[in-house]
């Protein structure tokens, strides 16, 4: 357990000082992808493990979540592993002549598509509408884009235009999908947060939908993703259908969406104050407005 709580925040350490998964994985010797899913997946998943059982049967839990390493082989290369991180150490750099937030965006874009066969395909999405009291229905697609550099997020929205975007995969458990509703020049950002459970391809992704009402006011909803295929065909994801549907019409399971992520409660909203003072008595103004 020491060799691999040692190995975890080594890895932290180097990438926390701006050293690049890549020049990490050169290192030790490994290819980028088993060492990400060592980072990401395994060791996590292994401390996690560790409250409930043994060291032995946790780490063979943890290691059923990836298919490129065994467990004898890490076992054999953890000495040597840790020996060649220890002298790995980051280079002195002037961080007022570059951004490292987007650096590392950069670097978790490409480490993201390891990450994504789990729950690549079609889905259709379920939301509150902004429009009126009924259920949003939003195809969506999650795969690799064509030269495997990033992955692609398609979203048909509730009027039959589909909207791509990319998704960034930042620890096993979380997903972020960011597309912008409207076609170039406009930008207007839509970032959806998707929890990834602990199963093998799930059918449902839950989450937060964080974009934009029809009067340009930043709104949060709950959004519900069930997946209908593990295609991840275009053609077929823009023949899926979209559109609001009415109360009346819902089937049990639309009924049962509607009750997750429609009620009050289930979304976050701002709106526009006239006549702003610009000090504590605007924010009671919004409260009341926001209370009608």
């Amino acid at each position: 357990m020491d060799d691999f709580r040692e190995l975890y925040q080594r890895i932290e350490y180097l990438r926390n000082n701006g050293v690049k998964m890549k020049e990490i994985a050169d290192c030790a010797e490994m290819a980028p992808s088993i060492l990400s899913s060592l980072y990401t997946t395994v060791l996590p998943a292994y401390f996690e493990g560790l409250k409930n059982c043994p060291q032995e049967e946790a780490l063979e839990r943890a290691l059923v979540l990836v298919n490129n390493i065994s467990k004898r082989r890490l076992l054999s290369i953890l000495p040597d592993l840790l020996e060649r991180l220890d002298k790995l150490e980051p280079a002195v750099n002037d961080t007022r002549k570059a951004n490292p937030f987007l650096e590392h965006l950069q670097e978790e874009v490409q480490l993201s598509i390891h990450r994504v066969d789990n729950i690549c395909g079609l889905y259709t999405s379920y939301s509150l509408s902004s429009s009126s009291d009924c259920l949003k229905v939003e195809p969506f697609i999650i795969n690799l884009s064509e030269n495997k550099e990033h992955i692609r997020i398609g979203r048909l929205n509730a009027y039959g235009e589909a909207q791509w975007g990319m998704g960034v995969i930042g620890d096993p458990q979380n997903f972020y999908c960011m597309f912008s509703e409207n076609p170039s020049p406009q930008f207007t950002l839509v970032t959806v947060y998707l929890q990834i459970p602990f199963f093998r391809n799930p059918r449902q992704l839950r989450g937060l939908y964080i974009g934009l009402d029809y009067n340009r006011n930043p709104v949060a909803r709950r959004i519900l993703l069930i997946k209908e295929s593990d295609s991840t065909n275009t053609e077929e994801f823009l023949t899926m259908e979209s559109g609001l549907v009415q109360k009346e019409d819902f089937t049990p399971e639309q009924q049962a969406y509607y009750d997750y992520t429609c009620q009050t409660g289930d979304y976050i909203k701002m709106c526009t104050v006239p006549s702003l003072q610009m000090n504590e008595t605007d924010l009671i103004k919004e409260k009341k407005m926001l209370s009608l």
